[in-house]
């Protein structure tokens, strides 16, 4: 059962064109960097991607949009990249945007085998148009179907080699969701430990979900919006 692969290269030699990819990360927190690399160097084409934003104009997921390489992004943010809305707006970049709880739910459903859920958020706005509504309890709602990808794209902060994972504050809040809908997850983790060397207790994610694990190099971390208080 050895997952371990030595780098975003190997661990993601079939992705091809057209594949639908779940990318993990919170703005560009918790973003799977050495993934997002790999992809805009190999410059496969025609993909969709499902993701709570698409990075910034330079960073992030924004890379592989700038390059020509998304088709399709399902997001519940956009506003920090310029290159999403121009494409948007020329018709090049088909968007769906989500709401980014039902956006949480319909990964985690994906990765828990529910087909479907309701949901009163969205009712009475274009989020529900062309979708099935009913009422239940006596609110209006809306059908949203799960959402699973051909490959997920993690980072993790630990992980070790059958693949049980751990987070770091705001990286936890995509990661783990993209992680159980992808047919194939694909992590890269700042830290590769032996098998036993983690806290069963403090695991986020267990093994049965990740397909590929390898040593991430060169992280970055870019900050969105740097705020700082004026010194007094």
């Amino acid at each position: 059962m050895n997952k371990v692969f030595p780098d975003a290269g190997a661990a993601l030699h079939d992705l091809t064109d057209g594949a639908v990819i779940l990318a993990g990360g919170f703005g560009l927190s918790g973003n799977p960097e050495n993934c997002i690399r790999e992809l805009a160097r190999r410059k496969v084409t025609g993909l969709t991607i499902v993701s709570n934003n698409c990075g910034t104009t330079e960073k992030g997921l924004g890379v592989l949009l700038a390059q020509g390489q998304v088709k399709k992004m399902v997001s519940s943010y956009v506003g920090e990249n310029k290159v999403f809305e121009q494409q948007f707006l020329s018709g090049q970049l088909e968007v769906e945007l989500c709401p980014q709880g039902t956006l949480a739910e319909r990964l985690r459903a994906g990765g828990a085998g529910i087909e479907a859920f309701y949901t009163p958020t969205g009712y009475g706005t274009k989020v529900a148009d062309g979708k099935e509504t009913r009422e239940i309890n006596g609110k209006q709602c809306v059908l949203e179907h799960a959402i699973r990808g051909d490959f997920a794209i993690v980072k993790a902060w630990k992980g070790d080699a059958w693949g049980n994972l751990v987070f770091r504050k705001t990286s936890r809040n995509f990661n783990p969701l993209c992680a159980q809908a992808g047919k194939i997850t694909v992590v890269e983790v700042e830290e590769l430990v032996g098998v036993g060397e983690l806290d069963p207790d403090f695991v986020h994610l267990p093994s049965i979900y990740v397909q590929r694990i390898f040593q991430g190099t060169n992280y970055e971390k870019p900050i969105e919006q740097r705020t700082t208080r004026k010194r007094s």
